[in-house]
């Protein structure tokens, strides 16, 4: 049971419901025993009753043994039965009145008794009085069909009450976790770079340990971020130094072998200047990660030109050596500004052209297109004719080091980093197969506010 409400609501109801159980069984069994003593006493009432009725009778004619008129026929109608006897001596006695369709009480006992007559269960009560006998009964099973009525009108407002008390703890559960919703929509609204402290939230006091430890669990998560950020920045820094001593070394040797004609030298030479070019734009990605995940310096962000972002990225991929290709600008109308520095919208272009032409045959033309969109953003829309990717790879090329091909060229952060400064700025990557082949890249960024 993974809700906490269902199981507070669980645990309290099966407690409420076992002890409201307990009581109503005692209830009942405590007015099941009043209800039979009420009847008997109502059986001796009739009794009585009967023979004070009896006594006014002439006694002439009670001592004479005259039956009289049969009484009013009641047992059709509710069960009871009475029976007037005079008593001659010790043993013999003489019936004067009995009611209709009454049972042979003859040889019940003084007193109350449990009887049966023609199948049925009788309570009977005998009274002996001045020489009168008066025998009264009543069916048992009248007697259990009202204590079935009576239990049945009492647990139905029971149950009612049990139901509108599950609903009332329902919702009172539901407001007591309040604080428990709130808090967690406090943690559901943090952005994953939101390195601040967690803010005032008021809980209940059994609450304040659990938001002190989750307080000082971030805390933590922040310290140990921030300490492989720098760890990876530090070393990426300080790997560029030897980097740079190789690629200078390489260069001179490049120059001192220029006069000789050694093909096998200058192969090896190319592919080690190759290797550490290579290297060198794997650790520049390396820390425009590391600074794309850090924390923000503001909130103010510069305002930049897409179209002079546009021109310097494409020129500064017609001036590299590794791509080869032609890139085909297109802008539709009057781009405006976009939020984001200039640094971050042209590599995050060039990484996109370059990814574009290393997938595009040698020599292939690739097309960057600018347009401002009606829901106040900008696309910038790369495509190509190469081998493209399929969905599923669309959606993992977003990933740090993915390459489809291994053994091919690139370190698989470029589509990284594109993702990672658009997520930061508000905007977003879409890579969608193009029909006939190839590849149709979305950069898309907010329009800054002037």
């Amino acid at each position: 049971m993974n809700s906490l409400r269902l199981r507070l609501l669980t645990i309290i109801g099966t407690s409420l419901i076992a002890i409201w159980s307990v009581v109503a069984a005692w209830m009942i069994a405590g007015l099941h025993d009043e209800l039979r003593t009420a009847m008997d006493d109502r059986l001796a009432a009739s009794a009585r009753m009967v023979a004070g009725l009896a006594a006014q009778f002439p006694s002439a004619t009670l001592a004479a043994g005259v039956p009289a008129a049969p009484l009013l026929d009641v047992v059709a109608r509710d069960g009871l039965a009475c029976e007037v006897s005079v008593l001659r001596g010790e043993v013999s006695m003489q019936k004067v009145a009995r009611t209709a369709s009454s049972p042979a009480m003859d040889d019940v006992a003084s007193g109350y008794s449990t009887r049966v007559f023609g199948g049925k269960f009788w309570r009977t009560y005998v009274l002996r009085q001045g020489g009168l006998r008066i025998a009264t009964a009543e069916r048992i099973e009248l007697r259990e069909s009202m204590l079935r009525n009576v239990a049945l009108t009492t647990a139905i407002p029971f149950g009612v009450a049990l139901v509108g008390t599950l609903l009332a703890l329902w919702f009172g559960i539901g407001g007591g976790l309040a604080p428990l919703e709130r808090m967690r929509s406090v943690l559901a609204a943090r952005k994953p770079d939101d390195d601040t402290p967690l803010p005032q939230v008021q809980v209940p006091r059994e609450l304040t340990p659990l938001v002190a430890t989750i307080g000082s669990l971030l805390h933590r998560v922040r310290s140990m971020i921030a300490r492989e950020r720098r760890f990876s920045d530090d070393a990426a820094h300080e790997l560029r130094t030897p980097l740079t001593a190789v690629k200078t070394h390489l260069q001179v040797l490049r120059l001192a072998l220029g006069r000789t004609d050694n093909s096998e030298v200058s192969n090896a030479l190319a592919h080690a200047d190759e290797g550490v070019l290579r290297m060198q734009r794997t650790l520049e990605q390396l820390l425009l990660l590391a600074r794309l995940e850090g924390p923000r310096d503001s909130e103010s962000w510069p305002k930049s030109d897409p179209m002079a972002a546009a021109r310097q990225a494409v020129s500064e991929i017609e001036a590299s050596r590794e791509c080869r290709g032609q890139v085909n600008l297109e802008v539709n109308q009057d781009p405006g500004k976009v939020a984001i520095p200039d640094t971050l919208l042209v590599s995050a272009l060039r990484n996109l052209l370059e990814n574009a032409l290393q997938a595009s045959a040698s020599g292939g033309a690739v097309e960057l297109r600018i347009q401002r969109l009606d829901n106040d953003c900008f696309r910038f829309q790369v495509l190509d004719r190469g081998c493209g990717m399929s969905e599923a790879e669309c959606a993992m090329a977003t990933s740090r080091f993915w390459r489809r091909n291994k053994s091919g060229q690139g370190s698989g952060l470029g589509l990284s980093i594109v993702n990672g400064i658009a997520r930061r700025y508000g905007g977003e990557l879409r890579l969608v197969p193009r029909q006939g082949g190839g590849l149709c890249a979305n950069f898309t960024l907010p329009i800054a506010a002037y």
